[in-house]
């Protein structure tokens, strides 16, 4: 059984930084495209960072990037570090396990193939 748990959110001023991490289980990372989704509070859902099936390829949101960054480790673990945080980034972030290409993920509509709880993350001004 596929199972993807999110850790790391939590409150942080504006500039503050945070680390989430997805811990995945019932299969290895390296056969799908991971990635992290948020969903504000009213707002419609935003695929924010993806990392490639091999790790060589990264892409971000407009919106994170230079803030950002996507790893994975040896530990079937994927990573979001943020930094410069701001309180438009307030959101419930979820990882996400995708047989589609880090590319088509962001502009896919459809269902995540798997996704996580979500963690909250709420940064204040």
């Amino acid at each position: 059984q596929v199972q993807l748990a999110e850790s790391g959110g939590g409150l942080v001023q504006a500039g503050g930084s945070l680390r989430l991490s997805c811990a995945v289980s019932g299969y290895s990372i390296l056969s799908y495209s991971m990635g992290w989704f948020r969903q504000g509070p009213g707002k419609e859902r935003e695929f924010v960072a993806g990392i490639s099936r091999n790790g060589d390829d990264t892409y971000y949101a407009d919106s994170v990037k230079g803030r950002f960054t996507i790893a994975r480790d040896k530990k079937n673990m994927v990573h979001l570090q943020m930094n410069s945080l701001k309180p438009e980034d307030t959101a419930v972030y979820h990882c996400v396990a995708d047989s589609l290409t880090i590319s088509d993920l962001f502009t896919s509509t459809r269902e995540y193939d798997y996704w996580g709880q979500g963690t909250q993350v709420t940064v204040s001004s």
